[in-house]
């Protein structure tokens, strides 16, 4: 089998410190990552790149590739010496992984197959692709006027980080693009912004759940929302020409003569609308009487009272 040189797929010298290797390491990782690169050899230098980390990080397995590296160059023929175990070399010590793939016959006939160190952070090929890294889901909090126009919003995320043989965490900021009438309960994926599995792997994705923050007079089912407005009781019985609000912005309503508490007006279109789906706005009309504050509020009430006599309760059987 072809000999493989560590040392030169990596690009250091054969006394590099461990921090040396590592810096190595993860330039190559990102130069060749296919995620990255597209180059046709790009999943193979990706491939060895790893394969040199996972032997000259552990100091086991360098030692053991040193004991017959200097006698070797790259592309030459090589079989291990008669009897080699790499278990005896180590003690007796051997390294597990659930994976057996991605390694070079160079690489199994030192070390055995399928074994790893279980603190390698290189994510081997299997059944065709990288290990991916977990998918996040969250809730994200918007408020009703920004689906209703679409927006932008910054968020910070706390997700997974590897440094060196470990993973801590790590705060970023992302730009979240709101759909125009995405409504409660809706997802928005961001690919790729999820957890890491291995350093260099690909990442999971971020699924945000909208939901509405408390609106303070709007309420909001499915796309239609609605309010309460509050009308005065000569704008009730006369009919007005009112300002309300919606989430675009007032408009002018014409609130019809004898209008009673209850009634309910749509304004078309005024409700969280999508490209293909829209929703409406509810007015919901409800009558306020001004208190008496002086003798002549009083007289007024008094004379309606005389010149209208009304009984809302006529109905009653009492």
């Amino acid at each position: 089998m072809e000999y493989k040189d560590y040392y030169k797929i990596l690009g250091v010298s054969r006394d590099a410190s461990q921090d040396e290797i590592k810096r190595a390491y993860r330039k190559l990782a990102r130069k060749y990552h296919p995620d990255v690169n597209k180059s046709e050899d790009a999943e193979v230098r990706f491939k060895e790149v790893g394969e040199a980390y996972e032997v000259l990080k552990d100091k086991e397995k360098r030692a053991a590739y040193d004991q017959f590296g200097s006698k070797w160059k790259a592309g030459q023929d090589f079989k291990p010496p008669p009897g080699w175990d790499f278990r005896e070399f180590t003690g007796g010590h051997r390294y597990t992984s659930s994976s057996t793939n991605g390694f070079s016959d160079f690489f199994e006939a030192l070390f055995g197959r399928g074994h790893r160190t279980g603190e390698s952070d290189f994510s081997f090929f299997q059944t065709g692709g990288l290990n991916r890294g977990r998918d996040i889901h969250a809730k994200l909090a918007i408020r009703l006027e920004e689906s209703f126009s679409g927006s932008r919003k910054t968020i910070s995320l706390n997700r997974s980080s590897p440094h060196g043989f470990g993973y801590g965490g790590e705060t970023t900021s992302l730009q979240v693009s709101i759909p125009k009438g995405i409504i409660e309960g809706q997802q928005i994926r961001l690919e790729g912004q999820g957890e890491l599995l291995m350093e260099h792997g690909p990442r999971g994705d971020l699924f945000l759940e909208v939901v509405f923050e408390k609106h303070p007079f709007f309420t909001v089912v499915k796309r239609d929302v609605s309010m309460v407005l509050p009308v005065t009781p000569w704008e009730a019985a006369l009919g007005a020409k009112l300002k309300v609000p919606t989430l675009g912005g007032p408009v002018d309503l014409n609130l019809p003569a004898g209008s009673q508490s209850g009634r309910k007006l749509r304004l078309k279109g005024k409700g969280l609308c999508s490209r293909s789906q829209s929703g409406d706005q509810y007015l919901i009309i409800e009558i306020h009487t001004p208190r008496v504050e002086n003798n002549r509020q009083k007289e007024l009430y008094e004379e309606m009272a005389r010149i209208m006599p009304f009984n809302p309760r006529i109905t009653f059987k009492v």
